[in-house]
């Protein structure tokens, strides 16, 4: 059975299960996801980028979730926090990955949930994402109610290094546009 942790870690708690997001960040990528890296990934260099995301983390500019079939990490998905203030009502989803084993189970709509959930809970009122187009995380992204803002092609590697249109998506979580002033008065 999968069990999804939704607590926000710090650097010791996601240096704890590195080496697990690295094993799934290959596969995402082995698996044919466009997520920002050619194949075949070097297990070395995605336990490095994870490293970089431990130190991003800890200072609270990115919160990662993952998801556990037993001690096995089999999902993940983060959120990145801009570093300006007139920026502090958005954030990005980002590196939503499902193992390619746990597909088809409902997690990547959980990590999803979580993450939507988490944003409102930190005062999160715009979220967005890119994704490749005609994907099949584009059909998750429709489906849980995100507005496609536009396709920009040929612009971005998927992982056999043919270039692929990416979609852009946004969706507003918690309050409402309209009450904005107050998020960025904070």
């Amino acid at each position: 059975m999968t069990r999804l942790e939704v607590d926000r870690p710090n650097t010791h708690r996601l240096d704890a299960v590195i080496d697990e997001l690295a094993d799934l960040l290959v596969d995402t990528v082995d698996g044919g996801a466009s997520i920002g890296f050619l194949a075949p990934l070097d297990r070395a260099a995605a336990v490095a980028w994870w490293k970089e995301r431990a130190a991003a983390a800890a200072t609270g500019r990115l919160a990662v979730w993952t998801a556990h079939d037993g001690d096995r990490v089999v999902g993940t998905v983060t959120l990145a926090y801009p570093d300006k203030p007139n920026s502090r009502y958005r954030a990005e989803l980002v590196k939503l990955m499902v193992h390619r084993d746990a597909r088809g189970q409902g997690l990547g709509r959980a990590l999803l949930t979580v993450a939507e959930q988490a944003a409102i809970e930190e005062g999160v009122t715009l979220l967005h994402l890119d994704t490749e187009t005609d994907s099949p995380a584009e059909r998750l992204y429709r489906s849980a109610g995100w507005t496609k803002a536009g396709v920009i092609p040929d612009y971005a590697a998927n992982p056999s290094g043919a270039l692929r249109p990416t979609t852009l998506y946004y969706k507003h979580v918690g309050v409402r546009p309209e009450a904005l002033a107050t998020v960025l008065t904070r």
